[in-house]
């Protein structure tokens, strides 16, 4: 019981070095919403969408190898300086042919020259990062790994968007040409930029931390464990953001804005699956030796399901509340109807990830990048056909049979190769009940707030009482 104490902990530290920062991120999206017309939003969502794909292509996997290998090894300084030099030299390359064929680019991706090296950099600080985070990760290093990540992206982040967007405009204040823009999003990538740079800076001692060694056999088990992640990774990404893309395409850019902003209230249930993936990665690899390691996984999945069935029933009991906080212009709802759905799906990645343990675990990561890569055939298949017949809402059916396909064949799967006694029943019964009351409250009750308040009150009883023991025992250790 204290492993999942550790775990609660951890998880409530990262959860909130994760959450803070994108419940930032959402409230500057009310400032967006406000000052920006659907179509110039719609190139927020473009920029980081191209910068997703960049940092998975350019990280390929060597955060989760690193994991992996670091606990296996007995030369873990090799493991750690391998991946850091690893990331660096690819990045270097990478950054070198952006530069020599940057009209190329420019013409590929349809944006400006600085937002291209802003989206570059963006990306690279981002990757300079990764293993000095997983180190803080690994090492239970959670408060440092908190405090930069709340300095540099909630403080920071928070500051200079309001500098750009706010104060520059209103008092007329000269920046200097290099920080000039003539359109106004591109200073919301700047701020970002700049919150990264910083965020470098802080964790730039790490890369002294052992004597640079790189170790080919190291880095070739590395780079062929890490493989099948990247693949999966970009497909993942596909899943995720091919909708947007598409939208834009066959239904313009408004379209494409208000689908991305309402797109962002089902973020409130992501932002808890990030933060529970943060604490449970590295304990499950941690945990993978131990004879008691598959009841652990059982648990902690139940407790995600819990938790995640809760956060589907918050946001839609409240979903009001939540849109008057991130959502300012009203021509942004039209979309709204796929909060729902969204939600659903993303409650089934929250699973997925956490059933992912089974392939992680037995260096099967192949299987990862099978399912993902069904998850996006389906994703390209559902919008294509159903777009133009239902509009916007193929989008957010599409990701919601993608993740949910995802789930059930890594579950069955996984009960082939690595067998966990996962308590099905309960965790179906949190769900259903939570949907039950989530859709009671929606249909029949969306003004009431008193039937709202005592809707999460009743699910929260039916948890305590079922999990009573657990409870208590987790409270005796607090």
């Amino acid at each position: 019981m204290s492993i999942l104490k550790t775990l609660f902990r951890d998880t409530f530290i990262y959860g909130l070095a994760m959450v803070m920062p994108k419940i930032v991120n959402l409230l500057l999206n009310g400032l967006y919403t406000d000052i920006l017309e659907t179509q110039e939003y719609s190139e927020i969502i473009n920029f980081y969408v191209y910068a997703g794909f960049l940092n998975v292509i350019l990280t390929y996997g060597m955060e989760t190898a690193f994991f992996r290998f670091y606990n296996k090894s007995n030369k873990k300084k090799e493991v750690y300086t391998t991946a850091l030099i690893s990331l660096l030299v690819s990045l270097v390359f990478f950054s070198t042919i952006v530069y020599l064929f940057s009209d190329v680019f420019i013409s590929l991706l349809g944006v400006s020259k600085s937002v291209l090296f802003m989206m570059l950099g963006l990306v690279a600080f981002d990757i300079l990062v990764v293993i000095p985070f997983a180190y803080y990760r690994l090492m239970g290093q959670a408060l440092k790994y908190f405090w930069i990540r709340v300095f540099t992206l909630v403080v920071m982040n928070a500051c200079l968007n309001y500098f750009f967007l706010i104060l520059v405009p209103k008092h007329q204040i000269s920046l200097p040409t290099v920080f000039s823009f003539e359109n106004k999003e591109d200073y919301v990538f700047l701020a970002n930029f700049l919150a990264n740079v910083t965020m470098l800076l802080l964790v730039f001692p790490n890369y002294f931390r052992y004597k640079w060694k790189f170790d080919i056999v190291i880095f070739n088990k590395m780079r062929r464990y890490g493989a099948p992640i990247l693949i999966a990774g970009f497909a993942f990404l596909m899943v995720e953001n091919l909708d947007k893309i598409l939208l834009r395409d066959l239904l313009g850019k408004e379209i494409m804005g208000a689908y991305g902003a309402c797109y962002k209230l089902g973020v409130f249930l992501m932002l808890f699956i990030q933060a529970f993936r943060m604490g449970i990665e590295p304990f499950f690899f941690s945990q993978a030796s131990k004879s008691d390691a598959k009841q652990s996984y059982a648990i902690v999945l139940k407790f995600f399901v819990i938790f995640a069935s809760l956060g589907v029933l918050t946001v839609l009991t409240f979903l009001d509340v939540f849109v008057s906080i991130i959502i300012k212009d009203k021509s942004y709802l039209k979309a709204i109807g796929i909060v729902p759905v969204i939600l659903l799906g993303n409650w089934c990645l929250g699973v997925y990830q956490s059933l992912s343990v089974w392939y992680k675990v037995t260096d099967k990561t192949k299987f990862g990048m099978y399912f993902t890569i069904i998850g996006a055939v389906i994703t390209i298949a559902v919008n294509y056909i159903l777009i133009p017949s239902i509009g916007f809402m193929a989008s957010a059916y599409a990701t919601l049979i993608a993740y949910g396909g995802m789930m059930l064949l890594s579950y069955f799967y996984g009960r082939k190769y690595y067998k966990v006694p996962y308590q099905i029943e309960s965790m179906l019964l949190y769900f259903i009940i939570a949907l039950g009351l989530s859709f009671f409250t929606w249909y029949l009750y969306p003004n009431n707030y008193i039937i709202k308040g005592l809707a999460i009150m009743l699910y929260l009883g039916v948890v305590i009482l079922k999990e009573k023991e657990t409870v208590k025992e987790i409270i005796k250790q607090a």
